[in-house]
């Protein structure tokens, strides 16, 4: 990597904790300038780093020390904000998803394969113990060959915690784009790129009651169906179905099961990066616990950006740009197909990425990594 990689941040929300504690302390990344709407917020963030500078984000894209734009913002200013550092010769690694639509989204990649950058998305967390082990056992054929898959995802909505929840209910967001790229990220993962879906869609609720913070009791409009469910056609001939919803109460469903030949998988939650992996072999009595064996071991948000950086001419970024343009595009397409009554082919090409060794936690936080 060649020094310390300078990173600035754009959006400075909920999520930026996340991200900061796996950052900040990273031996071979410096933030150097964070830059949000709340002039305010942005000065405490770089008052607790030292050598952060806060600033516009005009002069972040500008800052000659930044090589990596980490974009926090809502959906809906994903793709600017995206787009502009890429012109200003910057890396990018954006929160999902990608963009709030697949031209959006397309025009991203492609504008940084244009320009010779790196382009990295969210989910990291796919990356870790929980969905790698899984994707290690199905690789290692100890369910058979894989047929089916289920994942479910289901919560009352964001509004119950989120203090400013707007953006979930407007155009770019949704169960779907705001949960659904862990799910199929995952899924990918497991069985391969998607080639056509089938969905349906509704929305229970006109509106929804802010639950806490300066806004609590205030009601926000819902722009945007809150519960999505469709099947998924993987090119390998696997059949997925997926239910996001932020209209149900609780679910006792595994967040993502795989079905083959000789057993069954249960998955951890794609929205975390550990988690018990739990096999039923066909024969057998009951649910077995495997050992983790592939991922990044004690993951966090970041290490996706972390492994874009290491990335190299043999190895493209495990959590890039394509991969994410293939998931955007399975969600949009999902979406499409509710509200056309149709099967949507897709259009992007997608070779899954690199399998990840198991890598000890002390290996990617700040030694040579033993995952290449």
């Amino acid at each position: 990597m060649g020094g310390s990689h300078g990173i600035g941040i754009v959006g400075l929300g909920v999520i930026s904790g996340a991200y900061l504690g796996t950052l900040a302390k990273h031996p071979e990344l410096s933030i150097v300038a964070v830059a949000d709407l709340d002039a305010a917020r942005s000065a405490a963030v770089a008052a607790a780093l030292p050598g952060a500078e806060a600033t516009s984000v005009a002069r972040l894209l500008d800052h000659p020390d930044v090589r990596t734009v980490l974009n926090l913002t809502i959906p809906a200013a994903h793709a600017d904000i995206s787009l502009a550092a890429i012109d200003a010769g910057r890396n990018v690694y954006v929160e999902k998803p990608l963009a709030v639509t697949f031209p959006e989204g397309r025009a991203i990649v492609e504008r940084a394969g244009s320009a010779g950058v790196r382009l990295g998305c969210a989910p990291d967390t796919v990356l870790g113990t929980g969905t790698q082990t899984a994707r290690a056992a199905i690789e290692g054929g100890l369910i058979g060959r894989p047929f089916s898959a289920s994942a479910v995802m289901v919560t009352p909505g964001h509004e119950r915690w989120h203090p400013h929840p707007d953006f979930y209910y407007a155009p770019g967001g949704g169960p779907l784009l705001d949960m659904g790229p862990y799910y199929i990220s995952a899924l990918v993962h497991l069985l391969g790129p998607v080639r056509a879906v089938v969905g349906a869609a509704s929305r229970l609720r006109a509106e929804r009651v802010i639950g806490s913070g300066l806004r609590a009791g205030q009601r926000i409009p819902v722009e945007v169906d809150s519960h999505v469910t469709g099947v998924l056609e993987h090119a390998g001939g696997a059949l997925s179905t997926i239910t996001t919803s932020f209209d149900g109460v609780a679910t006792t469903a595994a967040p993502i099961e795989v079905h083959g030949e000789t057993g069954s998988l249960a998955v951890p939650d794609p929205n975390r990066f550990d988690g018990e992996v739990r096999l039923f072999p066909l024969g057998g009595t009951g649910w077995r616990t495997l050992e983790p064996r592939a991922g990044y071991a004690d993951g966090s948000r970041g290490v996706g950006l972390i492994d874009l950086v290491r990335a190299d001419g043999q190895r493209p970024p495990r959590a890039g740009g394509d991969f994410a343009l293939h998931v955007l595009e399975t969600m949009t397409a999902l979406l499409r197909s509710a509200a056309e009554g149709r099967r949507i082919e897709l259009t992007t090409l997608l070779e899954r990425p690199a399998p990840i060794p198991h890598t000890r936690a002390e290996d990617w936080k700040g030694q040579p990594a033993v995952a290449s």
